[in-house]
């Protein structure tokens, strides 16, 4: 069975729109890069990939117990000079900060995000080449 999404975006002038999501919060958009106000809809989508991920991976590694002090992710991404300037490439790079933390743990928990769980990325992959990193900082233990 599929579930079904609606959103509305309303121009509210000067390139500028509001989304309004399903669940009822809304998103200025910005379309002209000048007005420098949000964000365009080509940066939301960058942020929907790292935020699906994300969610996914924090939500992963405290399941695994995991001591996991801060977290960030930085999604890159290639576009195309011709129009339509799709994205080519996304890349995602993990960054993970805590108290011994798994390698193992970390590397699983992204391969679940990027091959089952985020749904943004399984949305996007067909037509863009995803690639994954990560590293670990060590923050001592505060005892």
């Amino acid at each position: 069975m599929e579930s079904n999404y609606k959103t509305v975006i309303t121009h509210i002038g000067n390139g500028q729109f509001v989304g309004t999501s399903p669940s009822g919060h809304s998103q200025v958009v910005d379309t002209k890069s000048l007005n420098k106000t949000a964000a365009s809809p080509v940066e939301l989508l960058l942020i929907a990939v790292g935020s699906c991920t994300a969610i996914d991976v924090v939500s992963i590694l405290e399941k695994k117990r995991e001591i996991i002090t801060d977290y960030r992710v930085e999604v890159t991404g290639e576009r195309r000079d011709e129009f339509p300037r799709h994205f080519t490439k996304m890349h995602v790079h993990h960054i993970v900060y805590g108290n011994n933390v798994s390698e193992t743990a970390v590397a699983r928990a992204i391969e679940l995000s990027d091959t089952k769980y985020c749904t943004v990325a399984a949305t996007v992959r067909p037509t863009v080449e995803m690639t994954t990193s990560f590293e670990i900082i060590e923050v001592p233990d505060k005892k």
